[in-house]
């Protein structure tokens, strides 16, 4: 009898053992805060130039990188050693729906998105020149952007495939950017809503057996808002189908919190399949003062409970006046729940905005 309770003893030391040490494990986890940049790649930038400027990010305490490329995995492969060797991880950055300049898709008009009015963003682009929006429904268009994916996750090295623009046109501007088009948005307006093309309606109709283009009053047709919400989603876990094929994972920037993202350009980050988003909480662009950041981290951390996926906070720089400013953003960040906090973009990182991260982050240990 002594035996058996020595036994029981030993097994319950040792669960609680146990049990602790996952704790542990898991606080380290959550404690491992990653400082990351966004930065677009130049082709004809030397390779010494680039171990130069990776050697500064990481001396400064940054971890990673996120490279546009253009959709180039040929640069991509050469960049990654580069990067790694100075010990930043390296993700793959795609403009995902919006493909300016795209070669291939140029070719095939039809795989544009189209406004209510029923303009394309072929020929006729919201806002910006550069608004090259494809359609997330159609067959075509569909596979083009997933073969980009595919293509950039099979680059040996990278941490991920990292989605942006991975939504629609903006139905509302961010408000601080409404003075600059001269533009009042107070209601959906037809130029800005996107996609009617006839592939989009047709697959709906099929499905409610109503047109949205005879609705009186579509901003409040349910049906129509989630019809493009599923078509985005479906195109962000079918890329993270191709991404785990790979061995890779499946990051996306996206609008501050989901909410928010559902409103102003058809986008519930937290209804996807993905391992980890970068909220752009751009304070500057709404108005709003640093401590939104927090607001707006905290919100996305909330909506992504029970959810594997983790949350890091993206900032735009030039708002900032200082590196005090700019520690008190990390800091929102990092207490309202976030995994990380990543700067837009690499060349707006001053030596003051350096040291600032070097210092905050040896501060957080």
């Amino acid at each position: 009898m002594k035996f058996l309770k020595l036994i029981l003893v030993v097994i319950l030391i040792s669960q609680v053992f146990a049990c602790t040490s996952s704790k542990e494990s898991n606080a380290s986890t959550k404690d491992n805060f990653i400082f990351g940049v966004w930065i677009t790649a130049q082709e004809k930038k030397s390779d010494a130039d680039y171990t130069k400027e990776f050697k500064k990010y990481y001396d400064a305490g940054i971890d990673e990188i996120l490279i546009n490329t253009n959709t180039d995995p040929i640069l991509l492969e050469r960049l990654v050693p580069i990067a790694k060797k100075e010990g930043l991880k390296v993700h793959a950055w795609i403009m995902a729906m919006n493909r300016p300049g795209d070669s291939i898709a140029l070719q095939h008009p039809e795989w544009y998105a189209v406004s209510k009015e029923g303009n394309s963003c072929f020929d006729t682009r919201p806002y910006v020149d550069y608004y090259q929006w494809l359609c997330p429904t159609r067959k075509e268009s569909r596979e083009h952007v997933l073969g980009l994916v595919e293509g950039l996750a099979k680059v040996e090295g990278i941490e991920s495939v990292h989605l942006d623009y991975i939504r629609f046109p903006d139905i509302f501007l961010p408000i601080g950017l409404l003075p600059k088009y001269e533009l009042k948005q107070e209601t959906e307006l037809p130029e800005f809503d996107f996609c009617y093309c006839g592939v989009c309606i047709a697959k709906f109709e099929k499905n409610h057996h109503k047109n949205p283009l005879k609705s009186n009053n579509v901003s409040i047709d349910m049906e129509w808002k989630q019809f493009r919400l599923n078509a985005i989603k479906n195109i962000v876990d079918d890329a993270y189908e191709i991404v785990k094929r790979n061995n890779k994972k499946l990051t996306a920037a996206v609008f501050p919190y989901p909410e928010m993202a559902d409103h102003m350009v058809r986008q519930r980050w937290d209804k996807w399949n993905i391992d980890r988003v970068y909220p752009m909480i751009y304070h500057g662009f709404y108005n709003e003062e640093i401590d939104w950041i927090g607001f707006a981290t905290a919100q996305g951390v909330k909506d992504l409970k029970d959810k594997d996926t983790e949350l890091s906070t993206g900032v735009y720089l030039p708002p900032f006046k200082s590196g005090k400013e700019l520690k008190e953003a990390i800091l929102f960040a990092k207490n309202n729940g976030a995994n990380g906090v990543t700067f837009f973009d690499g060349p707006q990182l001053t030596d003051e905005y350096l040291k600032t991260i070097k210092e905050t982050k040896a501060d957080l240990k």
